[in-house]
Parts: C-alpha cells; structure tokens; sequence
C-alpha cells in the first residue's frame, strides 16, 4: 500500500471522529484547523499534530457549549412556567389515580409535589379554590406586579347615577327564596344566532338588498301610522309639497353636516340621491343610514326643501299572553328581582391584572343579584400588553381562566350568570352579528346556571325584556349624528333613534373597527319588539334614563384606564297583569356605583 494513502488513512478517520464529537462540519474544523496550524508557524496534519489540535482548540469550545445549553434551559424553564404548573397538575392526577387503588395506610402517606421554585405552602390547598388566587396576577403572568393607581382608587361602592325607585328598596337578590328567575332568548334557539358561521362572502348587491328592505318596511310602518297615502319620487321635480322616503346618507367620505345631507330612495321611489336643504326645519336630528319620511318641495328636481320631518315610530312592548297569565300562579305583592350589569375590560390599563373582576365577584358574593350580565372584552384586544405580545399564555387559557373564576366565585350565590361577547375580545370571532362564547369543559351544573349569548340580543328575564349590545353604538352615532333640537340631550336622541329604527346599529356606514355581515344583521341584528331595559355600555359617561318608556343604562366599563370604573344594578319589581289583559311596565330602579 503506498505511504501517502497509508498517512491519509490514519488522519481521516481522526478528524472525521472530532467533527462527530463537536458536531462540526467539513468546512468548519478545515477553517480552525487552518487558523491553529498557522499560529503555529504551518504544521504539517498528523496524529500528534491533531491531538494538540483537539486539546488546544476544540477541547475548549466543546467545554463551553454545556454552559450556554444550561442557560438557554433554565431560560425555557422560566419561560414555560406554565407548562410546568400543567406537568405538576398531570402528576397530581396520576398519582390521585394510583391512590384510589391503595390501601388507605398508603393513600393517607401522598406526598405533595413540590418545586423549588415554587414550594407548596400549608394553605395552598385552601387558597387553590379562591377566585382571588386563580385571578391573581401570579397566576396568569408572574412577572407583572399588581397596578398602584387601581389599589389607591377612592370612593369605592360609592354611587355616582341612581334612576326610579321601587318600594322598600333593597339591592338585593332573592337569596333563594323561590326557584330562580326565568331567562331565555326571546327569539328562542331556533331563530336565534347560537353557532359560528362563515363570514367575509358577502357581496355589495346583497348589502344593498338589505338597505333596500330596510326601506321599505320601515317606510310602509310611517305610511299606515301617519296616515299617508303613497309617497313620491325624491328627484321628481313637483310645484306642491310632496311627502318623500329614503335613507339619510353623506355627499362625502367626511363627516355629516348640515350642508352634506344626501336622501336616497329606494328603487320603487326612483333610487336616486338628492341633496337636502334644511333651512326651513326647526327641530330635527339626523345620522347616516337613518330611514326618515319628510314633507317638503322639490320644484327643480335637483334639491329637496325639507319643511317637516316625520318622527320614527317604535315597536309595541312585550305583553304575556293572556292564556299564559291566567296560568300564572300572581303573587298579591309582586316579587323583585336585582339584575347586575358589568362591562369589560375587567383589567386595568397598566397590567393584566384581573383585581376589577376579583372585587365585582366580592360584590356578586355579597349582593347576592339573580341575574349578573357581563358583556365583554375579556381579553382586551386594546390593551397595551396585549398589542406588545407580552403575555405568556394563549388568549383562550386567560378566557377560560377568567371565566372558570368567575363561575367558582359565584357558585354559592346561585345566580345566572349572562355571558355577552364583544369585538374587542380578542380570542372570539371579529364580526357583528357575533356568535356567542362556546364553553365545552363547563360541567353539567355550571352550565345550568350560565347563558351564553350573541352581541345583539334580546333576553326575557320573569316577563321583563332586556335588549343588550356590547357594541359601542352610543359612541359611533354620537361621532355622526347632527341636530338641532332644543330640550334634548344627545344620549337621549341616540338612544330614541335605535328604538325607531328597530335595530341595535342603524348606523350606515359603520365605523371602520365594526364588520358588518348584513345578511346576519337582517336577521339577528333586529330588534322583534320595543325592550322594557336596554343595555348600551359605552367609553362615554354612565347614566340610567328613561326614552319613550324603555330604561336605558350605560353602565360605563368597569375599568377606566389605570384605575376603577362602574358597574351597574337593576331592581325590577314586575307588576301583576290587569284584568283586561292591558299590558302593565314593569316598575325599574337603578344604579350606577363605583367598583
């Protein structure tokens, strides 16, 4: 064998076996090996030359690896702390598992499983069940400490909005004294918006089928209340006043005015636009999207001169059928029932703590209401913490944690608990109408007590309807809407316009943060009758009033930034039917208190 294969042999192998062991490539050790035989002045490759390689150059960098693999270990560690805390609860199972089929001398011996970072106390077991514990900032994210300005609110259960007053009022539930309130979807399941769908297909002809149909039902409403015999085309040119309907729109992508008032008809009145002048009305209030009826003269054919605008007209309250109230065992004093009402965020705006939400569930603990509504955001699409990415675990475990508390927190109460989804709940669908929350790990008996719900809605509480929104329609009309009006405040003719439009979001376009399927909305997004109580959280200032006979609360949000916010209650006292079968309204107090 020749001498040169006989030396190429016997260092090949060598060198292939320090790539292996130091997981190098080829090019990689011919690059070290290059740089050391040249710091040592050229050395020819040999099997002495390369055991000094190996102890000089690659014993050294192959020490050094196991330290930064140790680090980047113990940085997993802490990062996965959660998913520790699930190994631990596994092993806790197992071993609950392997215990059931042991002596009981050798089941009473478990040993608690412990770590060192987080050894177990000996009230751990106690505290595990307390809905401060679950919510607590450690247990969602343990590098965020507890927000200094919501610890330091004042004025807390202070109460800044109070509405009515029912007598001997106290703001309390029944406590148990009967079987509970009655609650359903006055839709019922069939009809109602209970399941996920497909969204984002809709096509510009279908949304213009439903502004059209939009239109005309409302407009033939206006026609048999007023009295009015047919209506005219908006762009016809006519000497005489003539009566018009259509739908308020904008000349511009801005923002309406006075001057950029636009009425477009729907196709049996021509379905043309034709600006607006508004000189001649002295009370009038108008929004994009609004189906008005006006009188007035367009003697060109290219401006209509308005002289009187007709006023909405709403829909008929509910009324119990008169066979169902005969049924009905009446008591001789009617029996009250508190409602609560609370809007998300429940976490303050400098960390994700969830201490808001620990203290409504306090209140819950102590009032003891038999319905507690909570519309969302949960898990705040807003939030700051939530836009950085900083959280550590997947919205859907900090909704099913938040909402595990919740329920644990107020399993002795016996209230019903009302689950209402927003837009701004960052684990949920993003479109309006929206489906609501699906909870498949509730257990037979939570379930019984939690109603889970689609943004809008409509519910039947013993007889009282509640129309409820999380959307912050208030706001978005509030940013569109002109008026002059004398004697009225803008809550009250927003308010007054959702109830004559018959819709939760009559706004047309809505803002850009709302997507809007309007085939859901045509038939989810209705209103099927007038609400006794309607539910309209918004970032704009609480209240509780009464518009055309529906009570309507802005409960405010429960949060306000850094610090706390408002919640609301609702005593209802139900009047007994009358003999006649006249509908009675329910008699309302209500609240609005700081948390």
């Amino acid at each position: 064998m020749p001498r040169s294969l006989v030396i190429w042999l016997t260092t090949y192998f060598p060198v292939l076996e320090q790539c292996l062991c130091n997981r190098l490539q080829g090019h990689e050790i011919v690059l070290e090996w290059v740089a050391f035989s040249t710091t040592k002045g050229g050395l020819k490759l040999s099997l002495n030359t390369l055991e000094q390689f190996e102890h000089e150059v690659l014993n050294k960098k192959y020490k050094a690896k196991p330290a930064i693999a140790k680090r980047e270990e113990s940085h997993n560690r802490t990062r996965d702390i959660n998913s520790l805390h699930d190994l631990i609860k596994a092993e806790e199972e197992e071993e609950s598992l392997l215990d059931s089929y042991s002596t009981p001398a050798k089941g009473s011996q478990k040993r608690a499983l412990t770590t060192p970072e987080h050894p177990q106390s000996k009230r751990s077991a106690a505290l595990i069940a307390s809905p401060g514990l679950l919510m607590c900032s450690a247990s969602f994210f343990p590098s965020v400490t507890p927000s200094q300005k919501y610890s330091q609110r004042g004025g807390r259960g202070e109460v800044v909005s109070t509405f009515g007053a029912v007598q001997g009022t106290r703001w309390a539930g029944r406590k148990g004294q009967t079987n509970g309130v009655q609650l359903e979807l006055l839709e019922g399941s069939e009809d109602s918006l209970i399941n996920n769908y497909k969204y984002m297909f809709q096509r510009l002809r279908d949304v213009r089928n439903v502004l059209t149909e939009k239109i005309e039902e409302l407009g033939e409403e206006l026609r048999t209340n007023f009295n009015i015999e047919e209506f005219s085309p908006v762009s016809l040119p006519a000497q005489d006043s003539v009566i018009v309907l259509g739908q308020v729109c904008c000349d511009s992508n801005g923002k309406l005015n006075s001057q950029s008032v636009l009425l477009e008809a729907g196709p049996d009145q021509g379905g043309r636009q034709v600006p607006v002048d508004l000189s001649e009305l002295r009370d009038y209030s108008l929004f994009p999207g609004q189906v008005v009826v006006m009188e007035g003269m367009n003697t060109s054919g290219r401006k209509f001169v308005a002289s009187k605008l007709f006023e909405g007209v709403p829909l008929p309250f509910y009324s119990t059928p008169i066979k169902q109230e005969m049924d009905m065992d009446i008591p001789d004093v009617p029996e009250q029932f508190l409602v609560m009402v609370a809007c998300g965020p429940y976490t303050p705006s400098d960390g994700l703590t969830f201490d808001p939400l620990v203290d409504l569930i306090n209140v819950i603990a102590r009032d003891r209401p038999d319905v507690c509504i909570l519309l969302g955001p949960f898990v705040d699409s807003k939030h700051e913490q939530i836009e950085k990415s900083l959280v550590t675990e997947t919205f859907d475990a900090i909704f099913s944690r938040c909402v595990g508390s919740i329920v644990e927190g107020t399993k002795g109460v016996g209230c019903r608990l009302v689950f209402v989804p927003s837009q701004r709940d960052v684990h949920h669908h993003f479109i309006y109408p929206q489906p609501p929350f699906i909870l498949p790990d509730l257990s037979k008996d939570d379930a019984k007590r939690m109603t889970l719900v689609p943004d809008p809605c409509t519910l039947l509480i013993d007889g009282v309807t509640f129309g409820l929104t999380s959307t912050d329609i208030l706001f978005h009309m509030g940013a569109e809407e002109i008026s002059c009006a004398s004697g009225s405040d803008r809550f009250s003719r927003i308010l007054k316009h959702m109830l004559t439009q018959r819709n939760y979001y009559p706004l047309y376009p809505p803002v850009e943060e709302v997507n809007m399927d309007y085939e859901k909305f045509q038939g989810y997004g209705q209103m099927p009758l007038s609400p006794d109580v309607l539910i309209v959280p918004s970032e704009l200032r609480f209240f509780i009033k009464d518009v055309i006979g529906c009570v309507c609360v802005n409960p405010g949000r429960l949060t306000k930034g850094q610090v706390g916010g408002t919640y609301g209650r609702l005593l209802i006292q139900r009047s007994a039917p009358s003999i006649d079968g006249k509908r009675v309204s329910p008699c309302v107090a209500g609240q609005v208190v700081k948390i």
